[in-house]
């Protein structure tokens, strides 16, 4: 289980460290893509392959297409170097606007990775009481 906020620097050449904590339960190699709302996200091996079946299993049509390819093209597996680093793609960066700081933000099942400016913006507590209230009408009580 992932848990926590990790803030880090990302360098010229696209190379961050991760967390000590995310990098015990991620092992040796990983998956990481494009997310939702702008972000990355980081699975473990296992847990990829729990999702893409998934993916898998989900009726076919035009939105399930774009999802799987949302997921899939972009998707890379990574290794920690021996400075507990890793490089992330060009395009990833991109996608994502990491340039310097960056959040590693731990979601239960897998890893956010976002630019920390952009982190702030979307994780404002601004609109919880409103998220608490819907969440409660699903049967979940914060």
């Amino acid at each position: 289980m992932f848990i926590g906020e990790y803030n880090h620097k990302i360098d010229a050449k696209g190379r961050v460290i991760v967390p000590t904590r995310f990098h015990e339960d991620l092992g040796e190699s990983f998956v990481i893509t494009k997310g939702l709302d702008g972000c990355l996200y980081i699975y473990p091996t296992e847990e990829w392959n729990t999702f893409l079946e998934k993916l898998h299993a989900l009726p076919s049509g035009r939105d399930t297409r774009k999802l799987v390819r949302s997921f899939a093209a972009s998707a890379d597996i990574c290794e920690v170097d021996a400075q507990g680093r890793i490089l992330i793609k060009t395009g990833l960066r991109e996608y994502a606007g990491l340039t310097k700081d960056v959040v590693f933000a731990g979601t239960l099942n897998h890893i956010e990775v976002w630019d920390k400016a952009q982190w702030e913006q979307e994780n404002s507590m601004d609109d919880m009481d409103d998220i608490a209230e819907k969440l409660a009408d699903l049967g979940l009580s914060v």
